[in-house]
């Protein structure tokens, strides 16, 4: 699998000059380092980036973690940036450029596969106007990433839209969805084709009623 986070040469100046967390997320560091004894600070590693990149979310619309971010959490834990920056590239979960305002993470892992993401592959290809995984549209509205196992494969396929998992996908339901994250009206997490959570497609046919005996 392509390695989306990789920077290629000639995007070093999307990195921003220097970083400085916010109230909001000064608000969330606090909570986050007080789970931890003195001198287990580095521990909250992850919890920062996370902090990194929704506050570059908050402030760009595009959620990712910048260079001069793992330095602030460094400087923050009192750990060698080096340290910083082997989490952050390590977990795909961490976007090290920037990104869409819709990021479309497609998930490829066999399950998925076997019930058609490629055809959402395609779809997203066609609608965004883009050639692979880590590009994005032209607009800024949508980069497609490919990713690993979501974790939520009898849904197959899964199309995770930043935090979202939108489930039961095909090539018409994700143009439906494109369309809708492009008029800024996204529908409601889950499926897409109306399962009642991960109930067999056509409805439980299984404890359709509950008995209960007298007294419980």
């Amino acid at each position: 699998m392509a390695d989306d986070n990789e920077v290629p040469p000639g995007q070093e100046a999307y990195q921003p000059a220097n970083f400085a967390f916010d109230a909001e997320s000064e608000a969330e560091i606090a909570v986050h380092l007080a789970k931890y004894p003195a001198g287990r600070q580095a521990s909250a590693v992850i919890p920062l980036l996370y902090v990194v990149q929704k506050q570059m979310k908050r402030h760009t619309d595009s959620a990712w973690v910048p260079r001069a971010g793992m330095d602030a959490i460094a400087a923050r834990l009192s750990m060698a940036p080096i340290r910083v920056y082997e989490v952050a590239t390590f977990y795909l979960m961490f976007n090290l450029k920037p990104v869409g305002k819709w990021h479309l993470q497609v998930c490829t892992t066999t399950p998925c596969w076997l019930r058609g993401s490629d055809e959402v592959v395609r779809a997203v290809r066609e609608f965004a106007a883009i050639e692979g995984f880590g590009e994005t549209s032209a607009d800024g509205a949508f980069t497609m990433t490919e990713v690993e196992c979501l974790g939520a494969c009898v849904n197959a396929p899964i199309l995770q839209v930043n935090d979202d998992f939108y489930e039961d996908m095909d090539a018409a339901r994700t143009r439906q969805l494109l369309e809708a994250l492009r008029r800024g009206t996204p529908p409601k997490p889950g499926s897409m084709a109306g399962r009642q959570g991960s109930a067999p497609e056509g409805g439980p046919t299984v404890l359709t009623t509950l008995a209960f005996a007298p007294g419980t």
